[in-house]
Protein backbone atom coordinates (compact mmCIF):
# COMPACT_ATOMS: atom_id res chain seq x y z
CA UNK A 1 0.00 0.00 0.00
CA UNK A 2 1.68 3.33 -0.54
CA UNK A 3 1.67 6.48 1.83
CA UNK A 4 -0.91 8.37 -0.80
CA UNK A 5 -3.97 5.44 -0.22
CA UNK A 6 -3.04 5.64 3.17
CA UNK A 7 -3.32 9.09 3.80
CA UNK A 8 -6.38 9.28 1.92
CA UNK A 9 -7.76 5.92 4.18
CA UNK A 10 -6.90 7.92 7.17
CA UNK A 11 -8.30 11.21 6.31
CA UNK A 12 -12.19 9.57 5.11
CA UNK A 13 -11.77 7.84 8.44
CA UNK A 14 -10.93 11.16 10.62
CA UNK A 15 -14.02 12.64 8.89
CA UNK A 16 -16.31 9.93 9.44
CA UNK A 17 -15.33 10.05 12.52
CA UNK A 18 -15.22 13.71 13.47
CA UNK A 19 -18.83 13.19 11.87
CA UNK A 20 -20.00 10.48 14.31
CA UNK A 21 -18.34 12.38 17.16
CA UNK A 22 -20.55 15.55 16.98
CA UNK A 23 -23.84 13.47 15.47
CA UNK A 24 -23.35 11.24 19.41
CA UNK A 25 -22.56 14.25 21.50
CA UNK A 26 -25.42 16.28 20.18
CA UNK A 27 -23.87 19.16 18.30
CA UNK A 28 -24.99 18.29 15.04
CA UNK A 29 -28.19 16.61 13.91
CA UNK A 30 -26.95 13.65 10.63
CA UNK A 31 -31.26 13.16 11.23
CA UNK A 32 -31.68 16.23 9.47
CA UNK A 33 -30.71 16.98 5.57
CA UNK A 34 -27.59 19.45 5.99
CA UNK A 35 -24.45 20.08 4.42
CA UNK A 36 -22.96 17.46 7.22
CA UNK A 37 -24.07 15.11 4.30
CA UNK A 38 -21.96 16.71 1.96
CA UNK A 39 -19.23 15.98 4.19
CA UNK A 40 -20.09 12.68 4.84
CA UNK A 41 -19.89 11.73 1.43
CA UNK A 42 -16.33 13.34 0.79
CA UNK A 43 -15.19 11.13 4.00
CA UNK A 44 -16.81 7.92 2.36
CA UNK A 45 -15.28 8.89 -1.24
CA UNK A 46 -11.74 9.34 0.56
CA UNK A 47 -11.94 6.03 2.89
CA UNK A 48 -13.01 3.92 -0.14
CA UNK A 49 -11.20 5.23 -2.79
CA UNK A 50 -7.95 4.65 -0.77
CA UNK A 51 -9.06 0.60 -0.97
CA UNK A 52 -10.18 0.26 -4.53
CA UNK A 53 -8.49 3.37 -6.09
CA UNK A 54 -11.64 4.78 -7.50
CA UNK A 55 -11.76 8.26 -6.84
CA UNK A 56 -14.59 10.06 -8.75
CA UNK A 57 -12.84 13.33 -8.99
CA UNK A 58 -9.90 11.37 -10.45
CA UNK A 59 -11.74 10.34 -13.21
CA UNK A 60 -13.41 13.90 -14.00
CA UNK A 61 -10.49 16.02 -14.33
CA UNK A 62 -8.58 13.19 -16.39
CA UNK A 63 -11.60 13.50 -18.87
CA UNK A 64 -11.40 17.83 -18.43
CA UNK A 65 -7.55 16.80 -19.81
CA UNK A 66 -6.02 17.52 -16.49
CA UNK A 67 -2.43 15.82 -16.07
CA UNK A 68 -1.89 13.31 -13.84
CA UNK A 69 1.83 14.20 -11.61
CA UNK A 70 4.74 12.86 -12.97
CA UNK A 71 7.50 10.91 -10.92
CA UNK A 72 10.17 13.35 -10.05
CA UNK A 73 12.62 11.03 -9.54
CA UNK A 74 12.61 10.00 -13.04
Amino acid sequence: MTVDRIVRIVAGFFILLSLALAHFSATADLSQLSWLWFTAFVGLNLFQSGFTRFCPLDTILKKAGVKEAGNCCS
